[in-house]
Formats: structure tokens, C-alpha cells, sequence
């Protein structure tokens, strides 16, 4: 039975694009599950995409769309494995035909596989959030600020090296965890990343993705309770997301942080992820998610832009770079320093950092308030420009544009 009338205009396709990057990842994990074999996993998937493409124009977009992605996939199995030897062996270790029951979500585990230490790191990031997470490769050159071509091949290699290496399908033992969770953590960060504003596409934000990420965190941490740093990024994700209903305008403008509405913020969200935070830090073993939590929980508390602990925020900046001598974090310090010592002083920082964020739209958007502030307005108006340039956000662009024109 199908949700959706036969249709084969515009919203229609938007729509089965929707189900695909939700889906996608589900189907993949209980494939993998199944058949131990990444490559006939993701071959399978694939088929069961072009599948829906050929029937859900005609037919609408069915109402369960996972579960009609799982049959797809078993029929196209049975097909390509007929004349197989071994063909009622293949047949028993498919996921069974959907039914009342809701298959587990199995992505965790995939996520683990893709993280497994024989990758090489890149490879594993790139490869969990293509596969597992259905990022595109142009979402994922962003987020990591490559090239496609670049992405394209080190998730080619990692599927490859699955394959060659036999890397089992399992979540690691306690010995193993320190290896990977770094890695797991890291995805799971991005992801959010990704879906709290969009490096691509016609929205500015992803749900969906954000869902996820607090999801398959809250269960990493569920499964995990004694890692400080899964406890760190589930309350960072949880402090953002309480201020969710604040970041849009009527309009459906991005509302930047000092224009919130703060009477909007889920304060009983923000209390409970603070009180998570605390707990982590009993360990005694502080990580860079515990302190970018720490940072956010900074901003949540402040009953208003002005009261802002920036002096604190600070030294939580020069903490994170210990752990994290990247230039986004360094981009980020200098945004705290301009409130602690003046615009000036953060614009000397800031321009240490042209060489590795040139092409990164928020270095521009932030030189370009810094310069604003010290009076220099066509320069300013050249790195908002830049900016601009440089993202394809569409609220970002808005407000980038709104600011060039009110200047």
C-alpha cells in the first residue's frame, strides 16, 4: 500500500530523494549484518535504489519504504545468486521479509566496522559517513574541506580493504575500543555538523541528520557509560539542539546567537545536559568533546548575550586546542578573543590562520565582522562577498547578503 498518489512531478522526487538518505543507511547495516560482505551489501542497496526509482514515480512512494527497500533487495539477491552452487546457503542469511516487527537499526555496529583501525583514518571517516550515514561525496569534501575527487578514491580504498581484510562485523571488545571510538565519535560529530547547517543543498538545516546523530550518540552512550567523551558529545548535541527553536526567524532566516530569543531555549534541556556534563567530568579524563561541551554550556547558561563568560569561554578555547590544534578551533579562539581583547587583537590572530581556511566561507564572514568593527568597511564588504562565494548554505548566504546590504 502506497502513502503517496502516483506522481511524477518535482515534489514527488524530492520526496523519494528524502526517503533514500534516510533509508539508505538502515538498508545497508542489515545487509552487511546478513551477508558479512560490504560489496554485495552496497551492490544490493543500489539495486533496490534504481528499483524505487523505476516504481515510485508511477506508484507513489509506499508507505513503509524501508520495509519495501528490504524486499527489493532480497528479490535482486535471489536473482543475481540463482544459479549459484550454493544458492539455499545465500538464501538463508538475508534479512528475513519485513513484517509486523521493526528490524533493530544496525548502523552502530557498521559504523564500527567502517571505523576498524586497519583503515586509514580519513578513509574510515569518509567511508561511514558515505555508506552508513548517506552523505554525499560533495557533502563530505566540505565537511572536510578536500576535494570530491579525493573523498571518491579513499572510499573506494576502504571498501577494498574491507573486503581484502575480512574485517568482521561486530561492535570491538573492550580491549579494541580505544582504537576506534575516537574515530566514531568524530563521525557521529560531523554528521550532527552536517545536518545543524547544511554545507550543501536546497535546506539550511537537516533534521534528519541531526536525528540521527543524537540518536546513534544516546545509544553509543547507553552502550558505553563509563567513556567521558560519548558523554561529552551527546551533551553537545543535546545543548545545540536546545536551542533549536531560536535559530530561525519568521521568515525562516538563520538568527545568529546574540539576536536569539533566549526565552525560546529548552532551559530544562540545558539544565539536564549540563548535569551529564558534570558527571562526565568526575572521570578525570577530559577530551575535546567534554570541552566543547563545556563551551556551549558557557553560552546556554548566560541569560543573555551581554552576561556571556568570554574570559571563561577563552581559556575552554586554549584547553580545546590542546587537544585539537586545528585551525577551526583556532578560527573559533579568535572569535572569543575579539570579546576579551578587542577586535583588533583577534584580527591578527585571524589572519595567521588565511593560509589554511582561505577557502573556507566562515574565516571570511568572521574577518569580515572584525574589519566591520575596526571601521574598515570595504574591506569588509570584500570578505563578505568571499564568503558568499564560498557557501552554498542558503540561510547562510541570506544573512551574508542582509549584512553586505545594511552596511
Amino acid at each position: 500500500m502506497h502513502s503517496s498518489p502516483p506522481d511524477s512531478s518535482a515534489a514527488t522526487h524530492a520526496t523519494i530523494a528524502q526517503v533514500f538518505r534516510e533509508e539508505a543507511g538502515r538498508l545497508t547495516a542489515a545487509l552487511v549484518r546478513a551477508l558479512g560482505n560490504f560489496d554485495e551489501a552496497e551492490d544490493l542497496v543500489q539495486d533496490a535504489l534504481l528499483a524505487a526509482l523505476e516504481h515510485w514515480p508511477a506508484e507513489g512512494v509506499p508507505a513503509k519504504p524501508g520495509a519495501w527497500l528490504i524486499t527489493a533487495a532480497r528479490r535482486k539477491a535471489i536473482d543475481r545468486w540463482r544459479r549459484r552452487t550454493h544458492y539455499q546457503e545465500l538464501l538463508r542469511q538475508l534479512p528475513p521479509e519485513p513484517g509486523a516487527a521493526e528490524e533493530p537499526d544496525d548502523r552502530l555496529r557498521l559504523i564500527f566496522t567502517c571505523c576498524h583501525p586497519s583503515l586509514a583514518r580519513e578513509a574510515q571517516l569518509a567511508l561511514t559517513l558515505r555508506a552508513v550515514l548517506g552523505l554525499t561525496t560533495a557533502e563530505i569534501a566540505r565537511a572536510f574541506l578536500s576535494t570530491e575527487t579525493a573523498i571518491a578514491q579513499r572510499i573506494v580504498r576502504a571498501k577494498r580493504k574491507i573486503v581484502e581484510a575480512h574485517i568482521p562485523y561486530r561492535m570491538p571488545e573492550a580491549s579494541e575500543l580505544a582504537g576506534r571510538l575516537d574515530e566514531v565519535l568524530r563521525v557521529l560529530y560531523l554528521l550532527f555538523n552536517e545536518g545543524y547547517l547544511a554545507t550543501g543543498g536546497p535546506a539550511a538545516f537537516r533534521r534528519d541528520l541531526t536525528d540521527d546523530a543524537e540518536w546513534l550518540t544516546a545509544l553509543l552512550a547507553r552502550l558505553l557509560p563509563d567513556q567521558p567523551e560519548v558523554t561529552g558529545l551527546h551533551v553537545l548535541i543535546r545543548l545545540h539542539r536546545a536551542r533549536d527553536r531560536a535559530r530561525m526567524g519568521p521568515e525562516g532566516g538563520l538568527v545568529l546567537l546574540q539576536h536569539q530569543d533566549r526565552g525560546l531555549w529548552d532551559r530544562a534541556a540545558i539544565a539536564a545536559a549540563a548535569s551529564l556534563l558534570e558527571q562526565a567530568s568526575r572521570a578525570g579524563r577530559p577530551g575535546p568533546y567534554q570541552v566543547q561541551a563545556a563551551i556551549v554550556a558557557c553560552h546556554a547558561e548566560a541569560a543573555s548575550w551581554e552576561e556571556t563568560d568570554w574570559p571563561q569561554i577563552l581559556a575552554l578555547y586554549d584547553v580545546l586546542l590542546r587537544f585539537d590544534p586545528s585551525p577551526i578551533v583556532a578560527l573559533n579562539r579568535a572569535i572569543a578573543l575579539r570579546y576579551v581583547d578587542g577586535p583588533a587583537a583577534a584580527l591578527q590572530t585571524l589572519d595567521q590562520l588565511s593560509g589554511p581556511l582561505d577557502r573556507y566561507h566562515l574565516f571570511h564572514a568572521t574577518r569580515a565582522e572584525l574589519l566591520r568593527a575596526l571601521g574598515r568597511a570595504i574591506e569588509a564588504r570584500a570578505a563578505d562577498l568571499r564568503a558568499i562565494e564560498l557557501t552554498a548554505n542558503p540561510a547562510e548566504r541570506a544573512l551574508l547578503q542582509e549584512r553586505i546590504e545594511g552596511a
